[in-house]
């Protein structure tokens, strides 16, 4: 063959079958589940948002592996929703630990998330008062799930609602913003009673959320919230790893998550490079260990129509993602822990892994699977920032801890 048949061969065959690059368009916002539902069952009005347009991949060409009996899966509660609340990280973490009571004593015990929320409040508004005034927000970790445990035990659902028995969803809005404005008002007079403050910061958590039980009965037979953790729930708090992965810690160490979320400054993150962060998912997932995964949901490449999540090329191409690329978008702010989830599966389509994640969060709601997501690994290499397994499922701890 001479060199113009197979220029002429390269043209027309070569060309042709390499990749396409993903595009993304502006398109009008869509309502979902938040708008369309929670806010009208609440009784909110609903904002004009005709005007509205997001920046959204497309997603030809990308086959989302979207029937989760295609997964291989782990034993979990079903869904279930936080309403108006930026509590997603209570959720994710209670899911994964219901998820590890059924796994280890055969047990479905559905726990209340709003009971560790409460005591989590109260905490930070102590630290609140402890550091002379500092950031006071709904977001947390699920690294803090075990320390609330410990020091003020856990209850079931049936003990502890949160809300109304008349209120549809949760809704945290009002409450959160008076006990923010109440904190700051102490930080401006220099009023530092702590007695006082948290006295206050209490009454407004009752009057919204319910004082929480200090004893209750499950199952026919009297509890408080700390017999419980032990009898019941039965989880050694202590076989739960944190791990993260940035180049700005020594890998194969223990760190801090610098994250605004992190307000309790927890140090004990394990730093992983990222090929060991998302192989250390994998691997989890493959022995039926879940994993609660937290990280950033605020990218073109995730849809909750579509209800997956992938990088797109336009963003970076798959084989420059590295722990470089990863760490430029936590430097520079483009990557923040803005949401946890609970993964409860994987499947592999032959060049990629995807997840299946159990999703709190209202946008879950607005496909066919409600509920769920599925990431695709790419994503969880570039973007999510940590995860909590147990340490059975975690075997690069071996390499670790010596």
């Amino acid at each position: 063959m001479n060199k113009l048949l197979i220029s002429i061969f390269l043209l027309t065959v070569v060309i042709p079958l390499a990749a396409q690059p993903d595009k993304a368009v502006f398109k009008p916002y869509q309502m979902g589940f938040y708008h369309n539902v929670i806010m009208k069952e609440m009784g909110f009005k609903v904002p004009d948002l005709s005007g509205k347009k997001v920046f959204k991949a497309t997603f030809d060409g990308i086959k989302i592996p979207n029937d989760t009996n295609k997964y291989e899966r782990c034993v979990y509660l079903p869904p279930v929703q936080q309403g108006m609340t930026g509590t997603c990280w209570c959720y994710a973490t209670t899911s994964f630990m219901e998820a590890e009571v059924l796994r280890i004593t055969g047990k479905k015990v559905k726990l209340s998330e709003m009971y560790t929320v409460y005591w989590e409040y109260v905490d930070r508004a102590a630290d609140y008062v402890k550091l002379r005034g500092n950031y006071f927000a709904e977001g947390s970790e699920a690294s803090s799930i075990p320390i609330v445990w410990e020091k003020y035990g856990i209850v079931p659902l049936s003990a502890y609602a949160g809300k109304p028995a008349t209120q549809p969803y949760h809704n945290h809005r009002e409450m959160v913003e008076k006990m923010s404005a109440y904190l700051d008002s102490m930080k401006a007079a220099n009023a530092w009673n702590e007695e006082e403050i948290m006295k206050h910061i209490r009454a407004i958590l009752d009057s919204y959320m319910g004082a929480p039980p200090t004893s209750f009965k499950y199952e026919g037979k009297e509890y408080t919230p700390q017999t419980f953790l032990k009898e019941v729930v039965k989880l050694n708090l202590n076989d739960y790893y944190n791990f993260m992965s940035t180049k700005s810690a020594n890998y194969m160490e223990r760190s801090e998550l610098v994250e605004a979320d992190n307000w309790r400054k927890y140090d004990e993150y394990y730093n992983l490079n990222c090929e060991d962060f998302t192989n250390t998912l994998v691997e989890a997932l493959k022995k039926k260990y879940s994993v609660c995964i937290c990280g950033d949901i605020s990218e073109p490449g995730i849809d909750a129509f579509n209800e997956a999540a992938y990088i797109p090329s336009f963003d970076i191409p798959q084989e420059y993602i590295n722990d470089d690329s990863r760490e430029l978008r936590l430097q520079n702010g483009s990557t923040t822990d803005d949401h946890c989830m609970h993964a409860v599966g994987w499947y592999f389509d032959g060049k990629h892994y995807w997840f299946l994640f159990k999703d709190s969060n209202a946008g879950a709601n607005d496909g066919p699977n409600k509920g769920y997501r599925f990431f695709r690994d790419d994503f969880v290499k570039l973007k999510m920032m940590n995860v909590m397994i147990h340490k059975e499922g975690a075997p690069i701890l071996d390499k670790i801890i010596k």
